[in-house]
């Protein structure tokens, strides 16, 4: 019985996989000049290693940035200036939707929706989260919707092939999000908290651990290691085959250690944040024992935290009735945590 129900669910993961039509496979690039590594001796291998190991070292510096001085909030989107530059003026422009609960008594949360999210995507949750007293910001993503360079059809430019690219576009995601923090603060917000799905999931995390105003943070689809997904997952089959025998498994995961959760559970074990942790069993793309090994390594750490496990897979969580499942279990952890 069980086992029927996983082929139902996995077959109903690859239709949905399927509808995106505009996938592209880009090629591998070492990406060194995102990151401003100079050519030397030593090859791309040692080079990106060695960034790598030196800005987990010092990531509060890595992750840092600098406030803003242009925020607008209009006709409910709040845009700002992101600090962390792109060669891409569409992308530089960060967008953020706001709904105001009322009342709030000063509690915000930050949405970050998944990977090639469209603009209405985490809608929704938004104003579920509304309907528990709670404000939301939806924050789009660096490459995503509005911020999509021109002849992008979907936000490959935050996950490819390109190495470098991949770690900038992740230090720009977190980078924007801790503004939008800044900006919910300034407006009296004093109870924050972030909720970010798959991707969103793996930006949110870092954030929280680098930034000690999330109180409560909900990580929507977890996993150890960016580059394990990105090897395994079916939603990046595309990227897999863009790295093509360019790197190994290993190798990606080492490389991508700086955008990975994992890096920061020891960091996150030292704050107060408050954390709920989704996984499903059937996901096709954060794999369940990736998702296990985060959960073990938080418990590990001692991190305070409760877990979900939904019974669907990762694109089948937006699905009926996952979806209400998904965002209730979300909207009750914050509203109590908040």
């Amino acid at each position: 019985m069980f086992q029927l129900y996983a082929r139902l669910i996995q077959a109903w993961e690859q239709r949905l996989a399927s509808r995106d039509t505009q996938r592209q496979v880009l090629p591998f690039e070492w990406g060194l000049e995102w990151l401003g590594i100079p050519e030397t001796a030593g090859g791309p291998h040692h080079l990106l290693r060695c960034y790598v190991e030196d800005a987990i070292a010092r990531s509060e510096e890595f992750f840092s940035y600098r406030k803003p001085a242009d925020y607008v909030l209009e006709g409910g989107v709040l845009t700002f200036t992101s600090p962390v530059a792109s060669p891409y003026p569409e992308n530089n422009k960060v967008y953020a939707d706001f709904f105001p609960a009322r009342p709030d008594q000063g509690r915000a949360v930050l949405v970050l929706p998944q990977w090639n999210a469209d603009q209405t995507a985490h809608v929704s949750l938004c104003r579920l989260l509304n309907s528990f007293g709670i404000t939301a910001l939806r924050l789009s993503l660096a490459y995503h919707d509005r911020r999509r360079p021109a002849g992008c059809p979907r936000a490959d430019y935050h996950v490819s092939a390109n190495l470098g690219r991949t770690i900038h576009a992740c230090r720009q995601s977190v980078a924007d999000a801790r503004c939008c923090l800044d900006w919910l603060e300034s407006a009296g917000y004093r109870r924050l908290g972030i909720l970010g799905t798959s991707l969103g999931s793996c930006i949110a995390f870092i954030a929280a651990a680098h930034d000690e105003r999330v109180r409560a943070g909900v990580f929507n689809h977890v996993s150890m290691y960016f580059g394990d997904v990105v090897w395994t997952g079916l939603a990046t089959r595309c990227v897999r085959q863009g790295l093509g025998d360019a790197v190994t498994q290993d190798e990606l995961r080492d490389y991508w250690r700086i955008i990975s959760p994992a890096t920061y559970v020891r960091r996150a074990a030292q704050r107060t944040l408050r954390s709920l942790l989704v996984w499903a069993r059937y996901d096709t793309t954060f794999l369940p024992e990736y998702s296990k090994q985060f959960i073990k390594l938080m418990f590990q750490e001692g991190c305070r935290f409760q877990c979900a496990c939904l019974p669907c897979g990762h694109y089948t969580t937006g699905e009926f009735p996952f979806n209400l499942l998904d965002g209730w279990l979300m909207c009750r952890f914050l509203a109590d945590a908040l």
